[in-house]
């Protein structure tokens, strides 16, 4: 990482904004052991109007010539002859979208989707566990030259004004590596767990502590109990979606929900992080397993957009995977570990509506030993770009030391 970014981290953390959330965290941690413990010990609230980001990070390598096939490459259906896509959603002539992305073909029909096609790494290992980490840290090909997540260093490079530790959220069981740093960013499972079981009297009592009173206990008292009093609203399981969005009963549908619901609350959320795995498809992607991924992908998304109408303009999806499949199937009728794969973005304000590749061919002399898609677009290069509408592209670039610098032009001219 460059100096300049090592300076930016180390002035974000003993920043003002960060020692009143220490102090906020102590005392909401004080006021759990009051009223009983749960996971808001560490929470205060804040709003921002900035454009939140999510990440998707499709875990075990999304086979990106099945999601987004090049139908116009005759070369496509000689490698796979038995798990080829025959009735592929047509997009620009070229390339084409799994049937089971129906949702996601709407987007791009509506200018909200951006494809992007032969993304990836440095990394040449194909180990699932070096390309996600190398990913998630904004390497170039070794992880271990970087200990933050990028996604950390990215809450750390917008303006500290935000003091709400809910500005990162990720629906998991850990913190990922994509977050790894961020001291203003919590794991959970479900909103629900997020709630505090105080009495009526003990709620009082500490409405009338902190309801006057400039000091930083006194404003991250009050900010303390404004989140509990707004979180323990946010019931999912009552929540309804708007637009009449129907998010598929699965983690991820439910991740996006929730998602949904934070960034209609106004709880200071900026980015979330979420998951999805099941993708390392050495066999049988002539079956249905595949489609049914995709399935819930294409209809998550898809619910998550109908759900937030007119504020998707304010919201930036990134969907991605640490590597792509062997272009050739195998004997398993499935394929194995490749290199480059496809990604999608997805926004209010994305130029949509076109596939972004540098396409390589599929030619064995085009192909990358032992037979895999050439990398040609650098996936430090797109997140650089997803990344610099709200940092600006010189903080931007400093997220992804030695990358490129081959902006796709997502969101304008690269």
């Amino acid at each position: 990482m460059s100096d300049s970014l090592w300076g930016l981290c180390e002035e974000s953390r003993v920043s003002a904004s960060s020692r009143r959330n220490l102090i906020g965290g102590a005392l909401a941690a004080a006021i759990v052991a009051w009223a009983g413990r749960s996971a808001l010990a560490q929470l205060t609230v804040g709003k921002t109007h900035r454009k939140p980001l999510i990440t998707i990070f499709l875990r075990g390598a999304m086979d990106g010539l099945t999601a987004l096939a090049p139908i116009g490459d005759d070369d496509y259906f000689k490698n796979r002859p038995t798990i080829k896509v025959t009735n592929a959603l047509k997009l620009d002539g070229f390339f084409g979208l799994h049937p089971a992305l129906g949702a996601l073909h709407s987007l791009y029909l509506e200018g909200n989707l951006a494809p992007l096609h032969a993304v990836g790494s440095l990394d040449q290992s194909r180990s699932h566990f070096e390309a996600m980490a190398v990913m998630e840290r904004g390497a170039a090909s070794d992880p271990a030259t970087i200990p933050s997540g990028w996604v950390a260093r990215y809450l750390m490079a917008l303006p500290d004004d935000n003091p709400s530790p809910l500005r990162g959220v990720a629906f998991n069981t850990i913190m990922p590596d994509i977050l790894r740093g961020a001291t203003s960013a919590m794991a959970i499972n479900e909103l629900s767990d997020l709630k505090l079981n105080a009495t009526p009297s003990l709620r009082g009592a500490l409405e009338g502590l902190y309801a006057h009173g400039k000091d930083a206990a006194a404003i991250a008292g009050r900010e303390t109990l404004e989140v509990l009093t707004v979180l323990e609203k946010l019931d999912p399981k009552r929540y309804v979606p708007g637009g009449g969005a129907k998010y598929p009963e699965s983690n991820l549908g439910n991740g996006l929900r929730q998602t949904a619901m934070l960034l209609k609350a106004g709880v200071g959320v900026e980015t979330a992080c979420l998951d999805r795995g099941g993708w390392d498809t050495h066999v049988g992607q002539n079956t249905p397993y595949l489609a049914q991924q995709l399935q819930d992908v294409g209809d998550s998304l898809g619910a998550f957009t109908k759900d937030l109408g007119a504020q998707l303009d304010d919201v930036t999806i990134v969907v991605m995977t640490e590597f792509g499949r062997r272009v050739a199937e195998n004997s398993g009728l499935g394929t194995d570990h490749g290199r480059a794969s496809a990604w999608f973005v997805v926004g209010g304000s994305v130029k949509g509506g076109k596939v972004y590749a540098r396409w390589p061919g599929l030619k064995d002399e085009q192909l990358e030993a032992p037979g895999d898609l050439k990398v040609t677009l650098d996936y430090r290069d797109v997140l650089t770009e997803v990344a610099a509408g709200q940092i600006g592209r010189e903080k931007a670039a400093a997220l992804f030391p030695s990358a490129p610098g081959k902006l796709p032009g997502l969101f304008g001219p690269a």
